[in-house]
């Protein structure tokens, strides 16, 4: 069932890009941006490689994936930020948050948050939920965003680069980039299915 969906969040992808062109790669990585499971690596050496067949340019590409990551950043920094505290004390017990856990990743960021978003870019599963605590610890926004379009360069080109290096051949990094997928999709199932629960318990116990 997992192998499933990774393949049909990958076929996605793939149809994303070949569909929508430089449109389709900046929606790919505003999805995965806003901390739902898209496979960027996916986007981006696919990009890679239709710039190779020449139906992409490889710059537009680069800059596609930069914007969208932006963008979709920038939305779950504010998400966090309006969210803040009100959202982690009604909510946050689904997901094993608490007030304490907040109040280290305000601490954290107040004191490493630039570097964290700039390296958490290149990090597996991290760069995917990295915005929301920035925006709960309230970081600059201007240094957010600095930050994160300094993070996202190197990223994106090396991705696009392979792609377009590979050609053809692209899938085979893919392969190896698979098992973080199947990781941030049984998280996400994982967490469906523990509110689900909870949600299902606390009716029955309210009927009785």
């Amino acid at each position: 069932m997992l192998h499933t969906l990774i393949q049909s969040l990958q076929d996605f992808t793939m149809w994303l890009v070949d569909s929508l062109g430089h449109w389709g790669i900046f929606l790919g990585m505003l999805i995965e941006s806003v901390c739902i499971p898209l496979p960027s690596e996916v986007i981006m050496l696919f990009g890679g490689f239709m710039a190779e067949a020449g139906k992409l340019n490889f710059w537009l590409v680069v800059f596609a994936g930069i914007a969208g990551n932006l963008v979709g950043s920038l939305i779950a920094y504010y998400i966090g930020k309006f969210g803040g505290r009100a959202l982690v004390l009604k909510y946050g017990k689904y997901i094993f948050l608490n007030v304490k856990h907040l109040d280290k990743a305000e601490l954290w960021f107040a004191r490493y948050g630039a570097r964290a978003v700039f390296f958490g870019r290149v990090l597996p599963v991290i760069r995917t939920f990295i915005s929301l605590p920035a925006g709960i610890a309230k970081m600059n926004v201007w240094k957010f965003t600095i930050y994160t379009i300094l993070g996202c360069i190197p990223w994106n080109i090396f991705l696009t680069w392979l792609g377009y290096s590979l050609g053809s051949n692209w899938s085979v990094v893919e392969k190896y980039t698979r098992p973080i997928s199947y990781l941030m999709l049984a998280l996400v199932i994982g967490i469906v299915i523990y509110l689900a629960y909870k949600v299902w318990n606390k009716r029955a116990r309210n009927a009785k």
